[in-house]
């Protein structure tokens, strides 16, 4: 009997084969009876190894019907040579049979990395990015690089090409339908692929060969263990302490205090909020902050704590002091472009106003955001202040200077936004200032954050 493999809707349909046989050769079972067909699916990632099994038992009754992808020749492959560490990470991956993560610290060159291997490969290629800014921040790579105006899925567009660019949500959306078109799949700040959602990106693509990217693999929720089964092992690792090629860097961390009256404030807020706390777990051990959320939709005392807990972190976020601190580090480096790192949105657009300085914020359009980062560029613009959106990827023009008024605690966005300025260019020293108000949660926050090696050369002073 003729035994035939076929990509339908993101998965693998095989037919030709009963349950008893599949398990002879299939182990471990990778299968799913579909009895709307009378045929057994699986993810379209297992396609790699389910053609090897079906053509090694099989032989001649396997027919692979699955699409092969277009094979590439580059117009015009314009390039940056490779440094060492870009050429041996190249290497790692390609002796990793063409499936791993690299991890490299942000400025490193991962995307020269990832162009390296793909005029090499000259496969069908999907690059697969979190935000519509990297997205097309690839589209010009692409193009500059490899001579190919690539394709683009995302932000209202649908033009799919050998090589194509997008976006992770609009992958996972899309790949029902494209999983089956490329042999390559390069997923940039590959931390965001272990979701729910975006892990479909990978699951329903019949890709061999996968290549992960990102400085910093590792999530609080322990997703990045997954990142070995939907892109493969890690295959190069570079630690920030380990690169020749960035800029020397050195953190300063300066402590402010509340004023008078936002100590009162604060100090009212957290005792309101403790003792709340206090009195329900009594009632309910183990009662945590995701209770009283779920309370505060019908409870009116409960609404009020979650208001105060709002309260304690505008008033960490916008301390006064902050902005006293942020003017004499302007003072201190009067000629250089500076890149201020807020924790929200109102913080960020209360220091624009008062410095008119421009910003770029997750909903800034398109034309605004290059028109600010090419005035940044040329100096027109000598500060530029950001929430998040800038804490990932996304190319920013040279910058030695950087600000963090707030954030998260995470490891992660300490070191992409460390990364901001680490790219090599002169002599001159990377400084980071981290702003934090004594007293605060945010200590604990600047502690979690120097857990990792971003903030290992830290020194403290006050202005």
């Amino acid at each position: 009997m003729t035994v035939s493999l076929k990509f339908h809707e993101g998965t693998l349909l095989l037919d030709g084969l009963s349950q008893e046989k599949l398990r002879d050769i299939f182990s471990p079972f990778i299968w799913i009876k579909d009895d709307r067909v009378n045929k057994f699916r699986t993810d379209a990632i297992h396609y790699r190894i389910a053609r090897r099994i079906l053509r090694q038992k099989l032989g001649e009754n396997f027919i692979d019907k699955v699409h092969k992808p277009v094979e590439i020749r580059w117009s015009k492959v314009r390039l940056h040579e490779p440094r060492s560490d870009q050429a041996d990470a190249v290497a790692a991956w390609r002796n990793s049979k063409g499936r791993g993560l690299i991890v490299m610290p942000t400025g490193a060159g991962k995307t020269n990395v990832a162009l390296q291997i793909m005029a090499k490969l000259e496969m069908a290629t999907l690059v697969v990015s979190p935000v519509r800014d990297l997205m097309y921040q690839w589209h010009r790579n692409i193009r500059e690089g490899l001579g190919v105006d690539a394709g683009i899925i995302g932000d209202q567009l649908y033009k799919v090409s050998p090589v194509t660019v997008t976006t992770y949500h609009s992958a996972a959306i899309h790949m029902d339908k494209i999983g089956d078109k490329f042999s390559l799949l390069v997923f940039d700040e590959a931390h965001h692929l272990p979701t729910d959602f975006f892990r479909d990106a990978a699951l329903m693509s019949t890709a061999p060969f996968r290549l992960g990217l990102t400085a910093t693999p590792d999530r609080q929720d322990g997703g990045h263990a997954d990142l070995d089964m939907l892109i493969g092992p890690e295959a190069y690792r570079q630690k920030l302490k380990e690169s020749k090629h960035l800029a020397d860097f050195y953190v300063e961390q300066i402590k402010i205090h509340l004023s008078d009256e936002e100590r009162d404030r604060y100090d009212g807020a957290s005792k309101a909020i403790q003792f709340w706390f206090g009195e329900k777990q009594k009632e309910k051990k183990g009662y945590n902050r995701k209770d009283l959320l779920s309370e505060a939709n019908e409870n009116t005392k409960a609404r009020r704590i979650k208001k105060l807990m709002c309260l304690k972190d505008s008033i960490e976020d916008r301390a006064a002091e902050k902005i006293r601190v942020l003017e004499d580090i302007f003072r201190i480096h009067p000629n250089e472009r500076v890149l201020v790192f807020t924790g929200t949105n109102i913080m960020a657009i209360e220091i624009s106003r008062r410095f008119l300085a421009p910003t770029i914020l997750s909903h800034t359009r398109k034309k605004e955001r290059q028109a600010v980062l090419k005035g940044f560029e040329s100096g027109e613009f000598p500060v530029l202040i950001a929430n998040q959106v800038l804490d990932e990827g996304v190319d920013v023009p040279d910058a030695k200077i950087g600000v963090v008024l707030g954030g998260k605690a995470s490891v992660r966005q300490a070191t992409q936004r460390l990364g901001r300025l680490l790219r090599p260019k002169g002599a001159s020293k990377a400084v980071l200032y981290e702003i934090v108000c004594d007293d605060t949660r945010e200590i604990l926050q600047s502690r979690k954050r120097r857990k990792g090696d971003a903030y290992e050369r830290t020194r403290h002073r006050r202005l």
